[in-house]
């Protein structure tokens, strides 16, 4: 649960950065 939980904030963290270089 909490790998699925880190998993899951790592992957918006990393939409974050994404759309952040745009």
């Amino acid at each position: 649960m909490l790998l699925m939980i880190d998993n899951y904030d790592s992957f918006t963290y990393n939409l974050v950065q994404y759309f952040g270089e745009l």
